[in-house]
């Protein structure tokens, strides 16, 4: 992937539709990200910025993102000094991956106030940043540099701003023919290129090599063509996938074999790239803490299983026990007290062999015999309890593993509600809360099916319950993966098409622990026989007469069927 100096100079130019626009809203769904939402042109835009260290970019995006009940300190800072404000310009520096947004706004008393919004899309070194266009002054940034981690330069509150330090390029829009024909002279490497020109990742210096290859006009007129694809906000918005790596570009990409999407924008592009591991990123910083509970349970559930199956094993001797003392009965008086062991004809044996039966020298015969069966007793009542322990014990596994499922495929929101669950439950205890929120019904994911179909999925148990015994009707369609840890899925139609069944058999795939696998099986039946057996935990329910369907998992479906 690649959202390097050239995919900026693309970006940069798609969101030259914002200019004049008001910003009417500030939010910080976490630490990594703001959103801002623009009025321009007669429509609302969000206009999303990420730091994450992974996937840096800024981008419009139409993903609905949760915010906290209490907004970060770096929102309500951007939210006193730039709401309301208009934005003047935006602009790229130098070709590289530095965008700015030049806002007006006013400043405690009313007077007209010019501010830029840095965004640096550098990887683990990105950043956001507010600074007083006039004296250059850092108002704050959402990561704080001080002297003692850098030493060229110094991001805090009442610095001056000073720019990522320049690498020494050559800047691809200003470079002349001659020094192009001087450059190309010699044939170059990809990583060359990458040396000499700013904004070129290797994706797009292999990208160029190729074109030059096949070119039928002179490198230095394909050079100036190639980026003015990018200058124009790119000519064909691709996401190819290639070898199981995806790659993704303002502009076709035609040295790379694979499967390929394009897209109508550069923002759509980026949500499809982003849209579950941004996700699953935010449900990190909200749910870190529950995960490694839930695997911590786990890990104790499947150490006492090991436990509980050993002493199965052991109460298992109980046969023998019994048979000692079946065999000593028999045999009372051929030993006397005081010897350690004996040997007797199994008379249950075809053969007549004889057992060997160790005794207590301070015991009798009799004494002896009824000893045994004390062990014998002892184990068959130990027995059932043991298999009763592992019986609970593999239940409580199943449901652990469940909402591990559920935890690693859930919004923020679902999250609460898995934390309330385990609340109601008894695992955990509730946590504090600053404001008490009215309780509110599960909300199912809604999408809708190529045909018009709605189409409703749970998330976590509570959604699964509510959606199966609440929301649907006893004639309609019940979904969920054969013998997998998954959602539960309604298709709101008591006689759907096959294409409907089929995009909701994917759905229920998706949102599955089978979801990275293929030729995923799904049962299918109606509500009516979707059965809640009495005491059992959220979200298991047994089924009947159900039919099976095989379906792959496919995100780019999921994405298409959602229900904005």
């Amino acid at each position: 992937m690649a959202y390097d100096g050239l995919f900026t100079l693309a970006m940069t130019k798609e969101l030259q539709q914002l200019v004049t626009g008001r910003i009417a809203k500030v939010h910080q769904p976490n630490a990594q990200e703001i959103i801002l939402t623009i009025r321009a042109n007669g429509s609302n835009h969000k206009l999303l910025f990420s730091i994450h260290s992974s996937y840096a970019r800024v981008h419009l995006t139409e993903q609905v993102v949760e915010n906290p009940a209490e907004p970060p300190m770096f929102c309500m800072l951007l939210r006193k000094h730039i709401e309301g404000g208009f934005i003047e310009s935006i602009h790229q520096i130098d070709s590289d991956r530095i965008i700015v947004l030049t806002i007006t706004s006013k400043n405690e008393i009313g007077d007209p106030i010019t501010r830029e919004l840095h965004a640096e899309i550098m990887g683990r070194h990105s950043n956001l940043i507010l600074v007083e266009k006039e004296s250059q002054k850092i108002v704050d940034s959402l990561k704080h540099l001080p002297p003692a981690l850098n030493s060229y330069r110094t991001v805090l509150p009442g610095q001056i701003y000073v720019a990522p330090p320049s690498q020494d390029k050559v800047n691809p829009i200003e470079v002349t023919n001659e020094e192009l024909q001087t450059f190309f002279a010699i044939k170059k490497t990809a990583q060359e290129i990458v040396q000499h020109f700013t904004g070129f990742s290797s994706l797009h210096a292999n990208e160029f090599l190729h074109r030059d290859e096949i070119r039928g006009i002179p490198t230095t007129e394909l050079f100036h063509s190639f980026i003015n694809e990018f200058t124009n906000g790119g000519s064909e918005p691709t996401y190819i996938e290639v070898n199981g790596k995806t790659q993704f570009s303002p502009i076709a990409l035609t040295h790379l074999e694979g499967k390929s999407t394009t897209y109508p924008s550069l923002s759509a592009l980026l949500d499809r790239v982003f849209f579950a591991r941004a996700e699953r990123d935010r449900v990190k910083q909200q749910a870190g803490d529950l995960e490694r509970w839930l695997q911590n349970e786990i890990s104790k559930l499947k150490l006492k299983l090991k436990k509980l199956q050993k002493d199965l094993n052991h109460a298992s001797n109980l046969d023998q026990y019994q048979l000692f003392g079946e065999l000593l009965m028999a045999n009372l008086y051929n030993f006397e007290k005081g010897v350690k062991e004996v040997s007797v004809v199994n008379y249950y044996d075809e053969n007549g062999a004889e057992v060997k039966i160790p005794l207590s020298e301070r015991k009798t015969p009799i004494e002896n015999a009824q000893s045994y069966y004390t062990k014998y007793n002892k184990a068959k009542n130990a027995l059932i309890m043991v298999q009763k322990q592992i019986d609970k014990t593999n239940e409580d596994l199943a449901y652990f593993e469940m909402l591990s499922q559920q935890v690693q495929q859930a919004s923020p929101h679902d999250i609460e509600e898995i934390r309330e669950e385990l609340a109601e439950q008894g695992f955990l205890k509730m946590r504090a809360s600053k404001r008490r929120k009215k309780p509110t019904k599960p909300a199912p994911e809604a999408f809708i099916s190529s045909t018009g179909t709605r189409i409703s999925v749970g998330k976590n148990n509570k959604q699964n319950d509510y959606l199966t015994f609440k929301i649907a009707r006893k004639s309609e369609i019940w979904m969920h993966t054969k013998d997998i840890p998954g959602s539960h899925v309604v298709i709101h139609d008591s006689n759907p098409d096959e294409q409907t069944i089929r995009e909701a058999a994917t759905l229920s795939a998706y949102f599955s622990k089978a979801r990275e696998s293929s030729s995923v099986p799904v049962d299918y039946t109606e509500i009516r026989q979707v059965k809640k057996p009495s005491g059992a935990k959220p979200g298991f329910v047994i089924y009947f007469e159900q039919k099976t369907i095989f379906v792959t998992p496919d995100e780019e479906l999921v994405m298409k069927l959602k229900q904005d």
